[in-house]
């Protein structure tokens, strides 16, 4: 699966395991992925591509926030994040 800006992934690798991001930014083999929480947009985790598993929900608002360069506060990945995952699981 493809992986952009506003894609929920999921980290395969480290002590983040299995917890969800959202991509925040993409440079070469790197993606730089935020919770809101732990990792928070001031200071994303940078990650290879191959340590993490794309999923098929994507943030069009949170995308579209990116690409127009508004500052993103950590409520409002959390509440992305939170949303589709909610969604994911109904």
């Amino acid at each position: 699966m493809l992986v952009s800006i506003g894609s929920l992934v999921i980290s395969k690798n480290g002590r983040d395991k299995d917890k969800y991001f959202l991509v925040v930014k993409i440079e070469d083999d790197y993606v730089y992925l935020c919770d809101g929480d732990m990792r928070k947009v001031d200071n994303p985790k940078k990650k290879k591509q191959k340590h993490i598993q794309a999923t098929k929900y994507f943030s069009e608002d949170m995308a579209k926030k990116i690409h127009e360069n508004v500052k993103l506060t950590n409520r409002d990945i959390k509440d992305s994040i939170n949303e589709i995952v909610c969604k994911e699981v109904k």
